[in-house]
């Protein structure tokens, strides 16, 4: 009789959950009377383009992984340092010349440029580049120009600051100060105003601009050494900065002497 009971309970469990079911389903179709195929067709069509996106989101984020991946491997290649006796039977990658390096890196970031897309691509480009002034200078220097007018704003500046070092070892000096300063105006994380200056600061010197290149590097280290953050407590000296101090200190002893005296370094 007990089991009766149950078995009874849950047929009117499910003749209740049937009964709503098609009441709803009831009312839905009344609603939709006339309108069905249409109404379909967009349900449908919902459905596809929801599947659609789904899967080009889990590609995009499965192609960005992987790009990133040969980007880091390319990278790690070309920071490789050079050994001119190189260990034979190691697993690790090396290489007796600064050419033969910049020769496989090439390599590797051509593979990036080619399979995938931008930020990726002008990255890779940008870094062939680098790796190409061990090689054929002039070319190196072309590509540079090109993609400092890049729209990918990260690679741009990059390909600028890359370029002024060129220009400037080549002793093309107005051109390289030119770059700098305009690198410098940009006030960018990427290459700070300060890193940039100090290279502006340099140049000026081996042009002969004693006073030029004392003012800035003063300039530079002063405003650095007086930098507080927005609690008031003093904000600690980048390398650029301190460099900066470095070389004002070599080259005008007395106006170092008027630097604002560096804060204690905090006890953390």
């Amino acid at each position: 009789m007990a089991r009766y009971k149950k078995k009874r309970a849950r047929e009117l469990q499910h003749d209740r959950f049937r009964d709503t079911t098609i009441g709803i389903f009831d009312r839905l179709g009344n609603l939709l009377e006339g309108k069905g195929r249409t109404i379909l067709y967009l349900i449908g069509g919902a459905i596809v383009v929801a599947i659609l996106v789904a899967g080009w989101v889990s590609w995009n984020r499965r192609k960005n992984d992987e790009a990133r991946r040969a980007m880091g491997r390319a990278i790690a290649l070309a920071a490789t340092p050079v050994n001119a006796n190189p260990i034979p039977g190691t697993s690790t990658p090396s290489f007796s010349s600064e050419q033969e390096r910049a020769r496989k890196a090439i390599e590797e970031f051509e593979k990036v440029a080619a399979k995938y897309g931008d930020p990726y691509r002008s990255e890779a480009r940008y870094f062939v580049a680098t790796n190409q002034l061990y090689l054929e200078r002039d070319k190196a220097v072309n590509e540079l120009a090109q993609l400092s007018s890049s729209g990918i704003a990260e690679v741009a500046l990059l390909s600028k600051f890359a370029l002024a070092q060129a220009k400037e070892v080549d002793g093309k000096y107005d051109e390289a100060a030119s770059l700098y300063s305009q690198i410098a105006v940009l006030n960018s994380v990427v290459v700070s105003p300060e890193t940039a200056n100090l290279r502006l600061a340099m140049v000026y010197q081996k042009q002969g601009k004693h006073k030029e290149a004392t003012d800035l590097l003063f300039q530079l280290a002063d405003n650095a050494r007086k930098a507080k953050d927005k609690d008031g407590a003093p904000i600690p000296l980048s390398e650029a900065a301190r460099d900066a101090a470095q070389q004002l200190q070599k080259l005008d002893p007395e106006r170092f002497t008027q630097l604002t005296p560096e804060a204690p370094a905090l006890n953390l």
